[in-house]
């Protein structure tokens, strides 16, 4: 294993559980907006339709990947940065 993919290890670990819970605040802002209300709906809410389910698991999954990609990404290019290697 490379130096660079040993100094990614602990930021890749640090910027995921950063980055899940800025795609989980993402999304709820985003839903906000969208749905007009507070709370996304759960695959099991009896009282919502199946539609409003799923547009709103496809919306999370879309935001929560991207956010990922973006945050792997700004680590993996700092790492370049400092050690003149990509960690990939």
């Amino acid at each position: 294993m490379n130096t660079a993919k040993i100094a990614y290890k602990p930021i890749g670990l640090l910027a995921g559980a950063l980055s899940g819970m800025v795609a989980g605040a993402v999304f709820k802002q985003t839903w906000k907006v969208l749905g007009h209300e507070d709370d996304a709906p759960d695959a099991t809410d009896e009282d919502r339709g199946w539609r409003e389910v799923l547009i709103a698991a496809a919306l999370q999954g879309a935001i929560f990947a991207a956010v990922k990609a973006a945050t792997d990404r700004g680590g993996a290019t700092a790492v370049r940065r400092v050690s003149g290697k990509w960690p990939g």
